[in-house]
């Protein structure tokens, strides 16, 4: 490079770090991580010291900070705020620790104060007298910006110290810092307020000090620590660095606990080692530790370069930020049909390990930071935390702007739709029964004991069927041979025991078959027909527990008539709320769902228990009650029963073009017009009229009931001869309810033994309880 390129590189580095720096400690907004920026600011310390003539007067290598605001008053600091030096490697560390010992002459190992690095604010604190009169920012380490009234608003910094001779001057130099718990806990209030959330707490705090409105800083809470000095006047200074913070405890000034002192190079490798491994778990966020020559004396022996001690040093952890670009925005289906989309990145080192991917939660986290193809980002991998974009360098936006991001609407595993539940952040694959995504929990499910109860059919087994290609969907449990297992437990004997197993002739010719294989395709072969409600619950409908499994079961009777049961009617079944009663129809409208349930019968899977539908479902086609459960903005049950009232039937509401000539507010009309006009509502409308038609044609003219009919048991305990599931079938059998939980409306508490917090909560509501005994005398009545 010639004068004229490195004199040209030196201003592009002054100007571009004095840019960062205003952004870091002006604006609060930091543009790049703290790593890039020390590569930079390197990088020109190295440019100056070859051609120091070349300097100019605003490097950043001569400040250590940023001009203050012009809001707040300026105030001088009597003993600069320098900054420290940093390390990165153990060379550097070696180093440090060569010219200490250098520097005093030392033959054995020096003594050092070790303590943390906080990510945070520094400030300065001046007593007189005991009374906090003034506390001052940092700024370019020689003025800063006047804080006092924000200080005052921090409840762990004492108002007057805690001594009766306290000296006549004392700076206090510290930090303020904002807790993760507290930092969690504000963003929450940013979200629910609609407001800008901050990047991290480093950033929240410096921003919450320099608001001009104090009363905002007082409804953040932030905290402090001490960890040095400046002025001293009217008191002796304390002989050492620990000496120092032991006082500051005394005077009631907050001091961290992990404060220690070593000795030698092998002392402070050790405290970075112990403080790394701690770091996670820590409550507020630091970014490496710091070292100092403990005895004063010391201290003043080594003295200061042009804008650091030379006593001494920031040992800095790996960046857990950096700055990378985003390739493409893709998303992961999980085992539980998750959506999850993730930007992949240019590789970029970060948290001790070459990062390529990073999460991006759910789609309103990308449109509220505003990820697109192409941007600069900020990562983040703190530990073993999965790395995440915490924020778009906007400035760098390529041009022309990328398109803003939108989720796919189809699964890129099987190309079932995807579906987001309203309130809900994560969206969904659909297809659970059929996506590769999903085969494992979904077949783990299915073969539950309170699902289809195939007994045998254990996660280790699960695994090992879906890895050796065995089994692509749950209908192929049921075609499973002999050869089929053997074939699948050789494999994984082989993926186990790094192929070193061999297999007995005699197994893999076939002519042995082992016990756990019979058993296993006995159990198979058992499932082959479960109870209704039983198979219902087994294809992992999300929001279909038992119980509404038994509704679907109860009310509807048929497997092909619950397939293709509407949402809307779904709606006045019992317990059966606008979410689950969608999840259901959604779960049964996607056609890979389907061909997975036809699959299942073609292999011979019946369900046991089958009905025509209950009668009481007379009740619940009321048109009425119908028409206000399609969910149409506005369409209430009134507005419904004056509809109904002037002859109009879902069949008719199909049809009509006008909704203002039926006396039903403007609002009423445009909502129900403006429903009309969206593709497939018509259509909906006249099957489910047909549906209706149809099932009342059907039912008998009055439900049959049982002695128990309206009563609501619960179930508690372990009864002494009968199981659980034989104690419901009795009870339902009668017409009772069997539910999960006590409250007002239970009329029976049955207990057996290790009952527990149901039977405390049934005495406490005098709900009247029966053994086992007491049941059976009951259903015998």
């Amino acid at each position: 490079m010639t004068e004229v390129d490195f004199k040209a590189r030196i201003a592009s580095l002054s100007a571009e770090l004095n840019k960062h720096l205003h952004a870091y400690h002006v604006e609060d907004a930091p543009t790049i991580p703290d790593a890039e920026y020390d590569k930079l600011f390197i990088e020109l310390q190295q440019l100056e010291a070859q051609h120091p003539e070349l300097a100019l007067a605003d490097s950043p290598t001569k400040r250590v900070g940023a001009a203050p605001l012009p809001q707040f008053d300026q105030v001088t600091h009597t003993v600069p705020m320098l900054s420290l030096n940093n390390g990165f490697t153990e060379e550097d560390i070696e180093n440090f620790d060569r010219r200490v010992r250098d520097g005093l002459d030392a033959a054995a190992d020096v003594e050092y104060a070790a303590e943390v690095k906080y990510d945070g604010l520094a400030i300065n604190l001046r007593y007189v007298d005991g009374l906090l009169v003034q506390a001052a920012t940092r700024g370019d380490g020689y003025t800063g910006e006047d804080v006092t009234t924000n200080i005052r608003t921090i409840r762990s910094i004492p108002l007057r110290l805690n001594t009766p001779t306290p000296p006549a001057i004392l700076d206090v130099r510290g930090e303020v810092l904002m807790f993760k718990s507290d930092f969690e806990a504000m963003n929450a209030r940013q979200r629910e307020a609609g407001q800008k959330e901050f990047v991290n707490p480093r950033n929240a705090a410096a921003g919450s000090l320099r608001q001009l409105d104090s009363r905002i800083t007082a409804s953040r809470r932030l905290s402090f620590f001490s960890y040095g000095v400046g002025a001293l006047e009217g008191a002796d200074m304390p002989p050492s660095h620990s000496a120092l913070l032991d006082w500051y405890r005394t005077l009631g000034l907050p001091v961290a606990k992990e404060g220690t002192v070593v000795r030698g190079y092998d002392g402070l490798m050790a405290y970075y080692k112990q403080i790394g491994e701690a770091r996670p778990t820590m409550p507020y966020e630091i970014d490496g530790v710091v070292y100092k020559a403990n005895s004063l004396q010391d201290q003043r022996t080594l003295g200061f370069v042009s804008r650091a001690p030379r006593f001494a040093l920031a040992h800095k952890f790996p960046a857990e930020e950096a700055l990378t670009t985003v390739l493409a925005i893709e998303v992961q289906v999980g085992r539980t049909g998750a959506i999850t989309p993730v930007a992949r990145l240019a590789s970029v080192f970060v948290g001790g390990v070459n990062v390529t991917n990073a999460t991006l939660h759910n789609e309103d986290e990308v449109r509220r930071k505003d990820v697109r193809i192409g941007d600069t980002v900020i990562v983040r991998r703190a530990g073993d935390v999965i790395p995440e974009v915490l924020a778009v360098v906007l400035e760098r936006r390529p041009s022309p702007e990328p398109a803003a991001y939108v989720l796919p609407r189809t699964c890129p595993v099987c190309g079932s739709h995807v579906v987001r539940e309203e309130g809900e952040a994560i969206a969904r694959c659909s297809g659970g029964l059929f996506c590769s995504a999903q085969r494992k929990e979904a077949i783990r499910h299915f073969a539950g004991r309170r699902m289809m109860d195939i007994e045998g059919l254990g996660d280790r087994y699960i695994d090992n069927l879906v890895e050796h290609g065995k089994v692509q969907r749950v209908a192929d449990l049921y075609s499973l041979k002999l050869e089929d297992l053997l074939d699948m437990k050789r494999l994984a004997d082989e993926r186990d025991d790094g192929g070193t197993t061999a297999t007995p002739e005699t197994v893999a010719q076939g002519k042995i078959a082992t016990k756990w294989a019979d058993n296993l395709l006995e159990a198979i072969a058992a499932s082959k027909n479960p109870p209704l409600e039983r198979m219902l619950f087994a294809l992992g409908i999300r929001h279909v527990g038992e119980s509404t499994a038994k509704t679907l079961a109860e009310w509807l009777g048929r497997f092909d008539l619950i397939r293709r049961v509407p949402a809307a009617l779904l709606r006045v079944l019992p317990d059966i709320g606008g979410t689950v009663a969608e999840s259901i129809a959604d779960f049964f409208a996607e056609p890979k769902n389907q061909e997975a349930i036809d699959a299942l019968l073609a292999a011979g899977v019946t369900p046991q228990g089958e009905h025509a539908p209950s009668a009481k479902l007379r009740e619940k086609l009321d048109m009425v009650k119908l028409m206000a459960a399609l969910a149409i903005p506005k369409l209430t049950e009134p507005r419904s029963k004056q509809l109904v009232e002037q002859d109009i039937t879902l069949e008719v509401l199909a049809h009509l073009r006008v909704f203002d000539v039926f006396s039903l507010p403007a609002t009423v009309a445009e909502a129900l017009e403006a429903w009309m006009a969206e593709p497939g509502h018509r259509e909906q409308l006249v099957a489910l009229h047909k549906l209706r038609e149809d099932l009342l044609a059907q039912l008998p003219a009055q439900a049959a009931e049982g002695p128990q009919t309206g009563k609501t048991f619960v179930l508690t305990g372990t009864l002494p001869n009968l199981s659980r599931d034989q104690a419901a079938a009795m009870i339902e059998a009668q017409g009772g309810k069997v539910s999960g939980s006590v409250s007002k409306k239970t009329h029976y508490l049955v207990a057996g033994a290790d009952a527990g917090s149901k039977l405390a909560k049934a005495q406490e509501l005098e709900v009247t309880i029966l053994d086992e005994a007491g049941l059976v005398a009951l259903l015998e009545k």
